[in-house]
């Protein structure tokens, strides 16, 4: 049994409405006799989506015991829309209660610091664990072990249903598409008159050929139901897959497939032969990457063998993929780590092109970049790749220069800066933008998604604007070339809306500026001086930290502005440090990472040979405010896993 501290009732939860309840708001009384995991989320965290996923296993195999409360916490102003929420509960086919926290009340109320948050609270009420970030189900399995043992002979433990009502849906020939790309004459459907399109329906795990009237269904690939499996067209299966991409005609004998699937939940890149139908597995073991086992050795998270069988590498939810002329690869946005990859069809060989892991945004090399949540890729005639970064609401590219890759910003602040406002790079704000598409002239079309618009930014005046606005979340775009003496239409996917639509390309865009905006998320208040961090980690039961080659854990701490630490930055071992602030600046966003690795094993034991390690690691990025006050924070204490 974990040794835990003095017991801390669970406090009230509060917001606006509650979803998947039949309409009825719940209570502490209405969850009493329940172990409740209180999941802390939002829908545009790929973190968070992960979690949603950890979570399924673990609600079904504890039904009668456990129930699962979502509290909706949104980090950007198109998640406080009720309606755009009530979609993503749809999308996600989420099966717990979720709460509606646009005003943050219950998020403040349990000190929740990141995106996504685990609360435990036993039956009687009371908070036992903290877990931030993903991968803590097989703890949670030990402790609701722990938790429902205890509370059967206290007789405090109460089973049966919980009080999960499901949502009615109405969707129409597509189900909350994610991405397209055009057929090339030579792989349509016979059928087909014109040319068609690939459309990865995700919301119900498939991928369609739509022709040109992009309402009519000539084949499709995989099945209604979400899952993995290689076969047929009609046996094969899918989980939420978005991006897809055309292998260049002349490797297609040679790789033996026609087309790339980013498999976003699968963690998988899948090839589809269109002739035959047949969808194989080309790279990714279906594990959500964290570290490989090479990477622990290395001490590089980064690292993968480049000798690798590419089926046993392991990719974390791959988004959008585009082939690159400048490598001769597929480069995939691979949303989970926040990091760029490539993949060589041919030779097989996946590896990181550009991004560290650390979620923001910093131009630079590719070595040194950050990403946030990348989730949209579009290749320009000069082999420049346009990135849409999603969680900095930023519009990035990579240039192949004679030294390497290098990232810069066209548009994009940082983590918490958005809005709706053309101009120039400074002026500029989008708001979570998934898809990218290179226009005739070389600028480029962005899918503004949750602005509900497409805006255009154009290299040679520096300027964004606005294409057209009042969409349903908007989650690609796609240039529909119509021929000679035929203007170009934009192809816009409306996942929300269910469908995908012609738009012209206006010759005058608009403009719009309806102001620039950072997340209404109240800083932590700093006392100044200096600042210790300490981030709280307990083993799971049967787990130990693996110290056979030193101190398994690690804190790495930066801060936009740089400046704002004068002392104290920097990756080191440990899960404490002080930091020494600028006392010339007072608002300032902290970027801590915090890594622990254990293995399978008893506290005092041996870790056993070939035992199973696992790498438990979280991204904070923590809006801070110096006051000078002394009764305001010196520590900043962050769960990594923190169990009472």
């Amino acid at each position: 049994m974990v040794e835990r501290a003095p017991r801390v009732r669970a406090s009230e939860l509060t917001g606006r409405n509650w979803l998947n309840t039949g309409g009825k708001d719940l209570n502490w009384s209405d969850l009493r006799g329940k172990i409740v995991v209180l999941d802390f989320w939002s829908f545009c965290c790929i973190n968070c989506l992960h979690v949603l996923d950890e979570l399924r296993p673990l609600e079904e195999e504890f039904s009668d015991i456990l129930v699962t409360v979502g509290v909706h916490s949104p980090k950007f102003e198109h998640e406080a829309d009720p309606e755009a929420l009530a979609a993503a509960v749809d999308r996600y086919d989420i099966q717990h209660p979720v709460l509606d926290d646009p005003e943050l009340s219950t998020w403040q109320a349990y000190t929740a610091r990141a995106w996504p948050t685990l609360v435990v609270v036993d039956p009687e009420g009371y908070i036992v664990a903290h877990l931030s970030g993903e991968g803590h189900v097989q703890g949670l399995v030990s402790l609701v072990h722990e938790l429902a043992q205890e509370h059967e002979a206290k007789g405090t433990l109460h089973r049966g249903s919980g009080p999960y009502v499901p949502r009615p849906k109405s969707e129409g020939i597509l189900s909350f598409p994610g991405k397209i790309n055009a057929l090339p004459a030579e792989l349509r459907a016979q059928e087909a008159q014109g040319q068609t399109y690939l459309v990865t329906d995700t919301g119900r795990h498939r991928v369609v050929e739509l022709d040109a009237s992009l309402e009519k269904v000539l084949r499709t690939w995989g099945g209604n139901a979400k899952g993995y499996q290689d076969g047929s067209a009609d046996d094969s299966r899918f989980n939420e897959p978005q991006g897809l991409a055309i292998v260049p005609e002349e490797l297609r004998a040679q790789v033996g497939y026609d087309v790339v699937v980013a498999d976003s939940v699968n963690h998988r890149l899948r090839g589809v032969r269109l002739d035959t139908g047949e969808v194989t597995t080309v790279a990714g073991n279906g594990v959500q990457r964290l570290l490989d086992a090479e990477g622990a050795r290395t001490g590089d998270p980064n690292f993968i063998d480049p000798e690798a069988d590419p089926q046993s590498v392991s990719l974390s939810s791959p988004w959008d993929l585009v082939w690159s002329d400048a490598i001769e690869s597929f480069i995939v946005a691979m949303a989970g780590t926040h990091q760029i990859f490539s993949f060589d069809p041919v030779s097989g060989t996946v590896q990181v092109l550009a991004g560290t892991g650390a979620e923001g945004l910093l131009d630079g090399t590719a070595a040194e970049a950050w990403f946030a949540q990348s989730s949209g890729l579009a290749q320009a005639a000069d082999g420049t790749i346009w990135v849409a970064d999603s969680e900095t609401s930023a519009l990035r590219k990579i240039s192949f220069q004679e030294n390497g890759p290098v990232v810069t910003s066209a548009v994009g602040q940082g983590l918490f800066d958005f809005g709706f406002r053309d101009g120039s790079s400074e002026e500029a704000r989008l708001q979570h933008c998934l898809g990218v598409a290179v226009l005739p002239d070389q600028s480029v079309a962005i899918a503004d998604t949750y602005n509900g618009a497409v805006r255009r930014w154009d290299p040679a005046t520096a300027e964004l604007t606005t294409l057209a606005r009042d969409l349903a979340e908007p989650s690609d775009v796609l240039l529909e070339d119509r021929g000679e003496g035929e203007e170009p239409l934009l192809l816009v996917v409306e996942a929300n809306a269910h469908q995908v639509v012609r738009l012209p390309i206006p010759k005058e865009a608009q403009r719009v500026d309806e102001g620039a905006s950072q997340t209404q998320r109240p800083p932590s208040l700093l006392a100044g001086g200096t600042l210790e961090i300490v981030s709280r980690f307990s083993a799971p039961s049967g787990q130990k930290l693996d110290d056979r080659w030193g101190d398994p854990t690690q804190l790495k701490i930066s801060a936009t502005p740089p400046e704002f630490i004068t002392e104290g930055s920097g990756a080191q071992q440990g899960l404490a440090r002080t930091l020494t602030l600028n006392p010339e600046i007072t608002d300032a966003v902290l970027h801590v990472t915090a890594r622990a690795a254990a293995c399978d094993g008893e506290p005092g034991g041996e870790i056993p040979d070939h035992a199973a390690c696992h790498l438990y690691q979280q991204d904070w990025g923590i809006p801070v405010r110096v006051t000078g006050d002394e009764k305001d924070e010196r520590t900043m204490t962050l769960d990594l896993r923190g169990v009472n």
